[in-house]
């Protein structure tokens, strides 16, 4: 209800959890409606497919909230705010017999999916919803909370570092690559094996666990229905797919140079669309593709049906060694490009750090890849998981950064 105060009226929110059955209709108008991206360029929006939790729904734990204007009988959700909750690599210690480093983790609660209808932004909304949603990480011992922005955009930054104790920690980079009418070549010099779950989840586990916000509970990431493989690249001759002999013996001599990546279905879970193109914008694009399928051979790197909703695969768990690494980065890239042709999909995207060595391995077009994402996060208690990490906001960036596809 709307009351009057001071000669003011003052709306009534009620910040309260989704109901699925109640609300789902009523979430998907409202967001919408909803812009991502500069009023009056490019914007993004989120095809959902029905299910307004799914960016979320394969976490350990998780939460949506609503923020519902109440006028007498009369209620309208304006607002909405996912939550999750998870264990992650927070830093490392050296292990007492072997001095080898081991990760040290943490409760770590994510915030995403934060949107306010426009005819209700600037009246505290916003806040109300970020600090119902910590209130229930902290009921749930998360220790830290982070959310995930574009640098730009400065509402979004603004409440959660002026208003809500957020610091900014980290600026990875969202790589995308487009999907040609063509295959990519893939470097035959390169032999790529696919994993079974075990081998993939021991092979993460002994070698990529101390990077930063490694997911404890990697196992259940590679077997969800959702992760579509994780590839093995090593130079020709090394190993060959017909005789791997398992993780264990190829950690015990590896070749020089390896790399590896895992990919995830996002097709299946939501799907994007790019709207506030021009007319001519969108028919010189439809020309690259039309010629693309037509002249394959040529390799003309067509603009992918980004106008329309697209789906897409995302690369998560890069890694490698060697000199050598970054190429094979690039193969296993050529190969999932493939896959995600195979699949119908619009793009494939990463996230990587912003020193990630191997970031020049991996292929994409500026004009659809955010340079510099920002990551903003805070201490949500007195108490630290670890006292050789100290307080994890006030650590220095790593070179690499493991980012959990069911949150991206």
């Amino acid at each position: 209800m709307a009351a009057e105060v001071g000669g003011a009226v003052v709306v009534v929110v009620v910040v309260r959890e989704y109901e699925e059955k109640k609300d789902c209709k009523a979430v998907e108008e409202m967001e919408n409606k909803c812009e991502v991206g500069p009023t009056g360029k490019l914007s993004l929006y989120t095809d959902q497919l029905g299910d307004p939790i799914c960016r979320v729904r394969n976490s350990p734990a998780y939460l949506m909230l609503v923020a519902e204007v109440v006028d007498g009988e009369d209620r309208e959700i304006v607002g909405t705010i996912r939550g999750c909750i998870k264990t992650v690599t927070c830093g490392t210690k050296l292990a007492n017999n072997t001095f080898k480093p081991l990760p040290v983790y943490t409760k770590l609660a994510y915030i995403l999916g934060l949107r306010v209808s426009a005819s209700y932004r600037r009246m505290g909304i916003g806040l109300k919803l970020v600090r119902r949603m910590e209130e229930w990480f902290g009921e749930n011992d998360a220790e830290y909370s982070y959310m995930a922005t574009e640098n730009d955009n400065l509402a979004s930054v603004k409440l959660f570092t002026k208003k809500c104790g957020y610091s900014k920690f980290r600026t990875p980079s969202i790589l995308v690559q487009p999907v040609f009418a063509h295959r990519l070549r893939v470097d035959h010099r390169v032999t790529i094996i696919k994993l079974g779950a075990t081998d993939a989840e021991t092979l993460y586990r002994r070698r990529f666990s101390s990077t930063e916000f490694f997911p404890r509970d990697i196992d259940a990431v590679l077997n969800n229905k959702l992760n579509f493989g994780t590839f093995l690249a090593v130079p020709k001759g090394s190993y060959n797919v017909e005789s791997w002999p398992g993780v264990d013996e190829f950690l015990a001599g590896k070749p020089e140079s390896w790399a590896v990546l895992s990919v995830w279905n996002c097709k299946d879970v939501y799907k994007l669309e790019v709207r506030g193109a021009s007319r001519v914008r969108r028919a010189l694009a439809k020309t690259t593709r039309v010629l693309d399928r037509a002249f394959p051979w040529l390799r003309i790197p067509s603009v992918p049906e980004v106008f329309r909703p697209f789906g897409f695969h995302f690369l998560y768990g890069l890694g490698g060694e060697g000199p050598n690494a970054a190429k094979m980065i690039r193969a296993l890239c050529g190969l999932t490009h493939n896959l995600a042709q195979e699949s119908g999909c619009g793009v494939v995207v990463t996230e990587v750090a912003n020193q990630e060595p191997l970031r020049i391995g991996i292929p994409h077009w500026e004009s659809l890849s955010c340079v510099e994402d920002l990551w903003c996060i805070k201490r949500l208690g007195e108490d630290y998981s670890d006292g050789s990490v100290g307080d994890w906001t006030k650590s220095p960036p790593g070179l690499s950064i493991f980012v959990d596809p069911r949150e991206f």
